[in-house]
């Protein structure tokens, strides 16, 4: 059949008001019953579909696209073409990736039948051939080590035929008698690779959709122009409200799935808590996410915010801040259907939300954001950049000047890879108060000089150094106990206290010491965001912490930077 129609609409998804709106259904009509000749027209249709979804021009349009995108995976276009269009993340298809342990124990609850492991990966027999015998009982295990049966025979012969070879496995790690990190660590080890088939609600791109935000129809295109990233920041979002944890529960779920089908992982995702869970409304259909992760997945000192960035409920793209004090790191991520359009705006919406939800005046983006493979071919620094991002690294920031010096001159001037990634090496600010420049905490080197400071106190028993520092910080702040502390107060508590009893408590005036034990409370408390005011509340504390990994952690720093180069010349 001809694709003139798909065509047409890919030309006029960016045209709204009433006449683009009666030519685009009318396309939309034609090509619900048109059989499209190959897997690469399948999926602009698909793209163009999720697209018009997020942007619609009025009922009748978004009705349309609605029921056309609950019917895909019915296309009988999309069978024809179902194994060239696999990891596309398009309803029908399968997902194949070496999931993370949060993600494959995650879709072992919620599609047990359709997750399997993918015995194409190589080595990955030997890997679960190995695994298998701590994670069985005795007799089991002394079968599998005498006769050496590689490791998907193993599975085979192990598993009931009610249960999946991944979901046994995966079950029998969740079992172990060890904490989270534990059981991840091995999951690590094995390092499976999965296949998620198609099924009744598996994830997909198709479906992505959350019904907690208001429709706004468009009369006109989205922004393209750059925005004046300093007054958006300063601009409120129209609102902002803590989810119940219903709706929390279902932005969770979506953000899951947005990364299983991207082949992408993130920790406070998989580690969310539907309990610390915000929405911010900037008006015309577009809203952020915001999610705090679980008390025991929380950083001892930082603050990790992941989140969706949602048009009309459409998921466009997905976020992390990692928050200390005033100061965020970003990670920021559109996806690939929305590219183009209104991502430096979408972009300065979120940073407002951070700055009127947390207070943050200054954000950072690290190296790999600007660095990595994808980054360098989408041009993330050159992204940061125009929007004002600049970095303080000297020799940097004069290659920055330079650049930027020859895109005023030449528009059409392109920098070279070799140039881009010298430019990423260093991280990139944004800073509200220009003159007084927001440092970069030293989170690494504080947690290397922590562990040093407990090895000082018990050598290798970390157990007993903590329980002598929890009980050292109780002194500090007068306490007797921590009666009236929740369990996971308690952990917040036992994290802090080996960094905490390294400062000069001593010296403080008694209402910094009783801030300091609320602002621990908080820590374990149902949200991070009171946690994150008390800090900014505490600038004592603040630079104490500064002063104490500033001091100590340059050593340190370099020997974790030894430490990662070792790591990862080890997995090349």
């Amino acid at each position: 059949m001809s694709s003139t129609p798909l065509a047409a609409l890919e030309r006029r998804r960016l045209e709204f008001g009433a006449v683009a709106a009666q030519a685009k259904l009318a396309l939309l009509k034609q090509l619900a019953h048109t059989r499209l000749g190959s897997a690469r027209a399948v999926m602009r249709l698909h793209e163009a579909l999720c697209f018009i979804r997020a942007y619609p021009d009025d009922a009748a349009v978004l009705a349309q696209v609605q029921g056309m995108l609950a019917a895909f995976d019915r296309r009988s276009d999309l069978r024809a073409h179902r194994l060239a269009l696999a990891d596309t993340g398009i309803a029908g298809t399968a997902t194949h990736y070496r999931f993370f342990a949060g993600q494959a124990q995650w879709l072992a609850r919620h599609w047990p039948d359709e997750l399997r492991l993918d015995r194409s990966e190589p080595g990955a027999d030997e890997r679960v051939a190995r695994a298998l015998p701590p994670l069985v009982t005795p007799a089991e295990a002394s079968a599998l080590i005498e006769l050496k049966l590689p490791g998907y025979a193993a599975l085979d012969r192990l598993r009931g035929t009610n249960e999946t070879d991944a979901v046994f496995l995966l079950r029998r790690i969740a079992a172990m008698p060890a904490d989270g990190f534990t059981r991840e660590a091995y999951s690590d080890i094995v390092d499976a690779g999965f296949v998620l088939a198609p099924g009744p609600g598996t994830p997909s791109r198709t479906a992505a959709h959350f019904a907690g935000t208001p429709v706004v129809f468009r009369q006109e295109a989205p922004p393209r122009v750059r925005p004046d990233l300093r007054a958006e920041i300063a601009r409120a979002p129209r609102s902002l409200r803590r989810m119940p944890a219903r709706d929390g529960a279902a932005i969770i779920e979506l953000a899951r799935a947005a990364m299983v089908v991207r082949h992408r992982s993130l920790e406070a995702f998989s580690f969310a808590d539907a309990r610390d869970a915000w929405i911010v409304d900037h008006g015309d259909g577009l809203a952020t996410a915001l999610v705090g992760v679980i008390p025991p997945r929380r950083h001892a000192v930082a603050s990790y915010y992941g989140g969706l960035t949602l048009r009309n409920g459409v998921p466009v793209g997905y976020h992390q801040a990692d928050i200390v004090g005033c100061g965020a790191a970003l990670s920021f991520n559109t996806f690939d259907t929305f590219r183009g359009g209104e991502a430096a705006f979408t972009f300065a919406c979120w940073l407002a939300a951070l700055r009127h939800v947390f207070g943050i005046t200054s954000f950072s983006v690290d190296p790999y954001q600007l660095g990595n493979d994808e980054a360098l071919e989408s041009g993330a620094w050159w992204f940061y950049a125009k929007l004002g991002f600049r970095p303080r690294d000297a020799t940097t920031a004069r290659l920055a000047r330079d650049e930027l010096s020859r895109v005023e001159r030449s528009p059409r001037h392109r920098t070279r890879a070799a140039t881009l990634r010298r430019l990423a090496e260093r991280h990139l600010f944004f800073d509200l108060e220009p003159a007084r420049p927001h440092p970069l905490f030293p989170l690494a080197a504080l947690g290397l000089c922590s562990g040093a400071a407990l090895s000082a106190r018990t050598g290798s028993d970390r157990e007993r150094a903590v329980d002598e520092a929890s009980t050292e910080l109780l002194r500090h702040c007068a306490l007797a106990s921590l009666h009236g502390f929740s369990p996971d107060q308690r952990e917040a508590w036992r994290r802090l206290a080996p960094i905490l009893t390294r400062l000069d408590l001593g010296a403080w005036q008694d209402d910094e010491r009783r801030a300091l034990a609320d602002l621990i409370r908080a820590k374990g408390g149902r949200s991070e965001r009171d946690y994150v005011a008390r800090y900014l509340a505490h600038p004592k504390l603040d630079a104490a912490l500064r002063q104490w990994g500033r001091g100590q952690g340059e050593s340190a720093t370099g020997r974790l930077h030894q430490v990662a180069r070792r790591i990862s010349k080890a997995a090349c």
